[in-house]
């Protein structure tokens, strides 16, 4: 009796993301990107805050905004300044802010 072997197509995540959003370079793909660097600046700051065992509420008055705009930074970076970014990290959570560029 022969059995039959289900052979699954496996993808890696890039390929994934090529065949729904586009290679990189395309104008979808790129703001997907974008769009989850955002998201990782957030996940790192509560992360930061976390470890320095503040609530967003301390966090917010360390930098003078309110608990509610930290949550929102938290969970989705996008819309933050650079200038609130510096204040959160550098006066808020007392690290620094490292920035590069790829060309």
């Amino acid at each position: 009796m022969k059995t039959k072997e289900n052979k699954m197509d496996t993808k890696s995540w890039k390929d994934i993301k090529d065949a729904v959003y586009g290679e990189r370079g395309t104008e979808r793909r790129d703001e997907l990107e974008r769009d989850f660097e955002s998201f990782k600046i957030g996940l790192l700051l509560r992360k930061a805050r976390e470890e320095k065992n503040l609530t967003q509420e301390q966090l917010g008055e360390l930098v003078d905004k309110k608990r509610t705009y930290i949550s929102r930074v938290e969970n989705n970076g996008s819309n933050l300044t650079l200038k609130t970014l510096y204040d959160i990290v550098e006066k808020g959570l007392g690290g620094k802010v490292k920035i590069s560029i790829e060309i």
